[in-house]
């Protein structure tokens, strides 16, 4: 699909948004939610405290994983009749693990223009202060949280190289019981309240990081990301 040259044709912008410090946010981002007609967000509340902090007023309009195909249609009519709009989640990069893949795919199915501004991504942030080895990593996104979480856990044994996914803050303590039993050998990097001021890598075997989390239930909370290293 050619991209639409009507310079009365609005842009859509895909913006990263900090993943927990605020200040991790790049100048073309906050002259992008300062300039455009609207902000799509998961949460306007949350994208609502990030203007705030940084001074932006902006009309914010609500967009998470359930939009309907209604809500599409009227985006890309709003586009199409010559306004910008911005997506962003309520932390990271849309459309990775979050919101967004629906909108960029009726967006380019309709021929308008996307622009990717980039910036905080806990997935390069964690592997930045891990310290493993090598050059190579697989991203599996989240653990699944009910069918197929099974099959996710023994599938990992597949991959030479250190893989990468994320898990809640509900699901964190069963997620490193599987990986005590199914690879008890292994290095599990864990990444909590990752660039907070508690930010901390806990590296150790899969039981042992388990422990520490059961001891201290304080580090149980927030999202995490986990790298899995069998070698």
């Amino acid at each position: 699909m050619n991209i639409i040259e009507n310079k009365n044709v609005g842009t859509l912008s895909i913006v990263a948004t900090p993943i927990g410090n605020m200040e991790d946010i790049t100048l073309r981002a906050l002259r992008i939610l300062g300039e455009v007609d609207y902000v799509l967000c998961e949460d306007t509340r949350v994208t609502g405290n990030l203007c705030k902090h940084h001074g932006i007023k902006a009309q914010l309009k609500r967009y998470d994983a359930h939009a309907s195909e209604k809500t599409h249609h009227t985006i890309i009519a709003d586009i199409k009749n010559g306004k910008d709009v911005a997506l962003v989640s309520d932390a990271g990069t849309p459309s990775v693990s979050d919101p967004g893949v629906m909108l960029v795919r009726e967006a380019r199915v309709a021929g308008i223009r996307i622009d990717a501004i980039p910036g905080a991504s806990s997935i390069t942030t964690a592997v930045s202060i891990a310290g493993i080895s090598g050059n190579q990593f697989s991203f599996l996104g989240f653990v699944p949280s009910k069918k197929g979480r099974e099959t996710f856990f023994n599938n990992l044994e597949l991959y030479d190289h250190p893989v990468i996914f994320l898990e809640a803050t509900h699901r964190i303590i069963k997620t490193l019981e599987s990986l005590a039993k199914k690879y008890p050998t292994a290095t599990v990097y864990l990444g909590r309240e990752l660039t907070k001021l508690h930010e901390e890598m806990l590296i150790d075997t899969p039981a042992k990081v388990l422990s520490i989390l059961i001891d201290t239930p304080v580090k149980q909370k927030g999202e995490f990301v986990i790298i899995l290293s069998l070698n």
